[in-house]
């Protein structure tokens, strides 16, 4: 099966089973343009379709209203869109991060382009680093991304990456009531940079608010009952009131049972992933053994971010990494750490 991730470039440890190309630190953004596969442009041409006449004889005519975009250097074609679409071009991602290299001490870790050139990216270390009790260390990031095909916002978000995990892990840095951290421009308006970084606020609050969260998470002990109860709510969209949870434990296992047995159940589509979630929790996850992590609520919330990036079903490594940050992954994280702040609310 061909490869989502069409072209990607990273510095340090080796991400996604060996995709991409290795570059050393501190690499200047036109070879970061090069090594990551994001060194052409997205043109566009405008929409024509043939038509017959009355004679029969084939004629183009011009589809005002539409417009095609396509590679620069393939010619390849990458999505149809309405006039006033504002693409955003491969090396705009790149040049976002230009000053905050070179002056702000920011480094550039990962780029990449999926699905042909339809959504790329790119993900720097911020400098910002911080540790839980038992030496659960996480550092911050800035991610930006965008599609050409409208699936995808320009979105720039902190994002954490927990370093015993050895993962890229993205998770809005934004509590249940606040759009801190996160900015998203839409494609019927004009991508800038400048002023992105203004909503963002890249600054050293919104990271310690963050870790200030999940502290309050590794110190919330959970039982088995609430970690059922979590997992179900994570995973079907389920509330469950406290006098439920006496009897989600038990049914939560009974449910994982039926699932083993009957493994194209439609009745409980989720058993196993919750029992794998389960499993990570209670000591088989990575640094679940950590006090960070054991029987808390952060390890709830790591147990989930570890299923999406590396035990959950994709059709391959590079789909996982797209739903991971950009899809169903992305939206089960994010449910994942509301569900894990309900229990310090």
């Amino acid at each position: 099966m061909a490869h989502l991730v069409e072209t990607m470039a990273f510095v340090g440890d080796t991400p996604w089973h060996r995709l991409g190309n290795s570059l050393s630190p501190n690499q200047p953004i036109e070879v970061w343009a090069q090594q990551a596969g994001m060194d052409w442009r997205i043109e566009s041409s405008n929409v024509s379709y043939m038509a017959k006449n009355e004679r029969g004889q084939n004629i183009l005519m011009p589809y005002e209203e539409q417009r095609v975009l396509y590679r620069s250097d393939t010619h390849a074609p990458l999505s149809v869109v309405s006039q006033r679409f504002q693409e955003v071009q491969p090396k705009e991602i790149l040049e976002f991060y230009r000053d905050l290299t070179e002056q702000s001490g920011f480094e550039l870790e990962t780029a990449g382009v999926l699905k042909g050139g339809r959504k790329f990216w790119a993900l720097a270390r911020t400098g910002q680093s911080a540790a839980l009790k038992g030496k659960d260390v996480s550092n911050g990031y800035i991610l930006l991304a965008t599609a050409c095909d409208g699936t995808l916002a320009t979105t720039a978000q902190f994002t954490s990456i927990r370093v015993v995990c050895n993962n890229t892990l993205a998770i809005a840095l934004k509590g249940q009531n606040s759009n801190a951290g996160v900015v998203k421009v839409p494609h019927s308006t004009k991508f800038d940079a400048e002023k992105i970084k203004q909503q963002l606020g890249i600054s050293v609050r919104a990271w310690n608010e963050h870790m200030y969260e999940m502290k309050q998470l590794s110190q919330r002990k959970v039982t088995q009952n609430e970690a059922a109860a979590y997992f179900d709510t994570v995973f079907n969209n389920t509330t469950m009131s406290a006098t439920d949870q006496e009897e989600s434990i038990i049914q939560y296992y009974l449910k994982a049972a039926s699932m083993d047995k009957k493994s194209n159940s439609k009745s409980e589509p989720n058993g196993r992933a919750m029992s794998k979630a389960m499993e990570m929790f209670n000591g088989q996850g990575r640094g679940a053994e950590l006090a960070s992590a054991k029987d808390t609520a952060y390890g709830l919330l790591c147990s989930i971010t570890e299923f999406v990036d590396h035990e959950r079903r994709a059709m391959s490594i590079d789909h996982r990494l797209d739903s991971a940050w950009f899809g169903a992954g992305a939206m089960m994280k994010q449910r994942g750490l509301e569900q894990a702040l309900r229990l310090i609310a």
